[in-house]
């Protein structure tokens, strides 16, 4: 055992290294090498990030970053928050200072108090100053500091902003700020060691945004960039950043007249007739898949009572997202999910365990109140509906109803494409309900089932949701960001608050566990995840249009109608372009809504009774039939081909 006033930190190599409390990750890293001191970025310790400068206080798994190591881009882009914050207060004094970002994943970004929106050309100059701050390679210092000395520091600052955040720290936290050069701000950390380690830094865009996210409050002046340890991590990021536009769902839905959104109904999309095929083929293709797997569909209200949601607990967990409405006296919720809805159709019933598993599919309509400011495209929205399914069942068939869930899922995805899957054990929250044991049981349930089933998976600890632990699935798409999509989540609480029960095989009453299960999750947000996967190029079987029939003249119209007729007739969603323009203009305008087949019709193709097919892939089968093309559709449509 080490001295009570010791610590053991256990390092990658599997050596230990005995410290004294109190010791920063920096020091540890000075009595490893001087170089490693020098070149150290950030440490973590039991899987936490720590700043260099933090006092260590347990024995644990350490490491430490350098500019080599992935993990060390979130000090990076968090000190380069910072030297924003100091550009623009060397450029503008009078300036005043919000908050930055949380996740520093990919970008910084600071809000400001200024009386107008940046322009380009002041991005420019701000740019510039923080090259130069770089330059000076100011040290990032941690200070301790009382909260009557933060309100004075930051009142000498004239940093009104900076006082409110102040009281946003709960009683008894430590308060901490941290200093570079002149520059001092109210942080948590953790940042670099120096400001000379970030290499390359580019500011991205400018947005106005509401103080603490209020939409009734004051608006701010947002800067938005990112920052690396090389100008070739920058060079990559900036060209994944310019695929990423093209691929924006926001503006691809549009031109393929997939959606729209009106300010009549705010951040709640309006889908058109193409989108709106696409958006039922993939309730169709879930559907088909929950009556493979004994799913049983059902159909609950959108409006209940008030009580329902303090039965369930969601009054009190989520009522600051809910919708509410009084009718004859009485006050209601829009319901912001099904599960407390499908207890009330399990409770209706005596239920024996020969019932169980019981599974319950749902595709109602769902509202949860997003502040304007975090809503985004389709990803982010007000009104919704999942692929929702729960499944009630006893203790016993927990791991295999768990184990056939993933499977599932782990198929569907496979199906669009997404071949990357990161799988993520989620365990309790801070805010949550019920007893420890309860979720003891449910935390070993789930990794038991992982573990025993040989799935490879990491633990999040904490994000589980506040009823219970879950596990997410994490894809990436085909620029490498992730996307969290479905989840499986136990639940021994809403059984126990809605008073559910099965008669045993003993004769006594026994309560079931429910199995919270989405796949794709929000309809809505899958749909934007997968154009831009995609680029809106959409398999052949969602594909709104699949093939179209392009005449090269006047002449072969009516040929070209008859083919039209008897694709459409084969099953094939087919149309005619018989406008009078030419072939190539009509050959770009198919290509810009991603047609996957474009049928070109001459006279070479009357006389063979063919079609010259060019599909979307750009390879050339050459001349078909109208047989064998709509016979070549149907069979890839069946399949849910992603070939063409």
């Amino acid at each position: 055992m080490p001295p009570s006033d010791s610590i053991q930190l256990t390092l990658p190599d599997g050596s230990i290294r005995e410290v004294s409390k109190g010791t920063t990750p920096l020091e540890v890293a000075a009595s490893i090498g001087p170089r490693l001191a020098q070149d150290a970025i950030g440490a973590e310790l039991d899987g936490g990030v720590v700043d260099l400068r933090t006092p260590l206080d347990r024995s644990g798994a350490f490491r430490l970053f350098t500019s080599k190591s992935p993990e060390s881009g979130d000090f990076l882009r968090h000190s380069a928050e910072h030297v924003l914050a100091d550009a623009v207060r060397r450029l503008w004094p009078e300036v005043e200072i919000d908050a930055g970002r949380q996740d520093h994943s990919e970008k910084f970004q600071y809000d400001f108090r200024f009386p107008r929106a940046f322009s380009p050309e002041d991005l420019e100059k701000i740019e510039n100053k923080m090259r130069q701050i770089l330059a000076e390679n100011s040290v990032f210092e941690r200070v301790e500091v009382s909260r009557e000395e933060a309100a004075q520091l930051f009142a000498d600052m004239g940093q009104s902003l900076k006082i409110e955040r102040l009281q946003d720290i709960p009683e008894g936290e430590t308060i901490t700020v941290y200093r570079h050069g002149d520059f001092a701000d109210l942080c948590r950390g953790p940042h670099a060691q120096r400001a000379g380690q970030i290499k390359a830094i580019k500011l991205l865009e400018t947005s106005g945004a509401y103080f603490r996210g209020d939409e009734s409050g004051e608006m701010l002046q947002r800067i938005y960039g990112t920052a690396f340890g090389s100008q070739e991590e920058l060079d990559e990021y900036l060209e994944r950043i310019e695929q990423a536009k093209l691929r924006d769902h926001r503006r691809l839905g549009p031109e393929l007249d997939l959606f729209s959104f009106n300010e009549h109904a705010p951040a709640s999309p309006f889908f058109h007739p193409k989108g709106a095929f696409i958006y039922n083929a993939l309730i169709d293709y879930v559907r088909e898949l929950n009556r493979d797997n004994g799913y049983l569909e059902v159909v609950t209200p959108q409006i209940l009572d008030v009580d329902l949601w303090r039965t369930s607990g969601h009054y009190d967990n989520y009522r600051d997202v809910m919708y509410f409405v009084e009718a004859d006296e009485r006050q209601y919720a829009v319901k912001p999910m099904n599960c407390p809805t499908h207890c009330l159709i399990y409770a209706n019933s005596l239920r024996s365990y020969r019932d169980l598993p019981i599974r319950y599919a749902d595709f109602g309509r769902l509202h949860r109140y997003e502040r304007s400011g975090q809503t985004s495209g389709l990803t982010r929205v007000r009104s919704f509906t999942q692929d929702d399914a729960h499944v009630f069942c006893t203790p016993e068939q927990v791991e295999a109803e768990v184990l056939c869930a993933v499977s599932i899922i782990r198929d569907i995805y496979s199906t669009f494409g997404f071949d990357e899957l990161l799988i993520e054990l989620s365990t309790r929250p801070e805010k949550r309900m019920g007893s420890d044991e309860l979720w003891d049981r449910a935390e070993k349930n789930l990794a038991a089932a992982l573990e025993g089933a040989g799935i490879e998976h990491e633990v999040n600890e904490g994000n589980g949701a506040f009823y219970g632990p879950k596990i997410d699935f994490q894809v990436k798409d085909a620029i490498g960001r992730s996307w969290q999509l479905g989840t499986v989540q136990l639940d021994y609480h809403l059984p126990e608050r809605f008073g559910l029960a099965y008669i045993g095989e003993d004769g006594a009453e026994h309560r079931p566990v429910m199995i919270h299960r989405a796949m794709l999750g929000s309809i809505e947000r899958f749909l934007g995840i997968l154009i831009e996967h995609t680029a809106g190029a959409f398999p052949i079987w969602l594909a709104p249009i699949q093939a179209v029939v392009l005449p090269v003249s006047d002449k072969v119209h009516e040929y070209a109608a008859a083919v039209r007729d008897d694709l459409s007739e084969a099953g094939v969603r087919v149309q005619l372009d018989d406008r009078n323009e030419k072939l190539g203009y009509k050959i770009r305008e198919a290509q810009l809504q991603k047609i996957p087949y474009m049928l070109v019709v001459g006279a070479r193709e009357v006389e063979s009774e063919t079609v010259a097919v060019r599909p979307r892939s750009g390879d050339d089968p050459g001349a078909l039939s109208v047989s064998d093309v709509a016979e070549r559709i149907t069979k890839l449509s069946a399949s849910r081909s992603r070939e063409l």
